[in-house]
């Protein structure tokens, strides 16, 4: 299982939808996992993104489909970004 950091960012329609249905977070979180995509963690901060999210998924392309979707309701734009474990990383360098 790959894991990817995902950076999210309300649209103007996004920030209207969450105002007024607030469990939506968690609806698309349930619509996420059936595309393969499960979120381990989750934080709304402050700054240039709203949301960011840790995520795990089989591969790329599950990844990359589920965000084309959610990108497609035009409620929300994305930026993900792969991650390796410190661990992992440092074993590869002393292969």
């Amino acid at each position: 299982m790959g894991v990817y950091v995902i950076l999210s960012k309300l649209t103007d329609d996004g920030a209207k939808t969450l105002q007024k249905n607030p469990e939506r977070v968690k609806e698309v979180n349930d619509e996420l996992e059936r595309m393969g995509v499960r979120v381990i963690q989750q934080y709304v901060v402050f700054g240039e993104y709203d949301f960011v999210n840790i995520v795990e998924a089989e591969n790329n392309i599950d990844v990359m489909k589920a965000m084309v979707e959610l990108a497609s309701r035009g409620t929300i734009r994305t930026i993900t970004l792969p991650a390796v474990e410190v661990d992992e990383f440092l074993s590869s360098l002393k292969s």
